[in-house]
């Protein structure tokens, strides 16, 4: 088991995530203060304490090959943060976060379709309308 109660090799879900906030700020008494509004400001802190991180780094490229071990830990860490403020903002307001997600996906294949999209050199975003 590690600090957080799961075991190393069990998957990590919404659901589980959604759980441990639930009971987390329930054995502090902290509902009171989990409003919408709230918790979107925390969320947004944080968001911003996570591009604090990047903020002089330049460009980074994937995997972080350059970065200390310390580093990646921080940046896990607000990384972390901010989902779990996600998480919780979800659940307050009643949305299954990870439904809303599919669908979102799903609905970005289709503003954005796979046969309307022309890679450009140094541009994998390029849409071509």
């Amino acid at each position: 088991m590690t600090t957080s109660g799961v075991s190393e090799d069990e998957s990590v879900t919404l659901v589980l995530l959604k759980k441990k906030m639930a009971e987390f700020a329930k054995e502090r008494d902290w509902d009171q203060f989990h409003s919408p509004r709230n918790l979107l400001l925390a969320l947004v802190g944080e968001v911003g304490e996570l591009s604090e991180i990047f903020q002089w780094k330049g460009e980074v490229p994937k995997g972080l090959p350059d970065w200390k071990d310390e580093e990646k830990e921080h940046l896990g860490e607000e990384l972390s943060d901010v989902l779990l403020y996600l998480v919780r903002l979800s659940d307050i307001c009643g949305i299954d976060l990870g439904r809303a997600a599919l669908r979102k996906v799903g609905l970005n294949a289709i503003k954005y379709p796979a046969s309307k999209i022309q890679p450009q050199p140094n541009d994998d975003h390029n849409v071509n309308n």
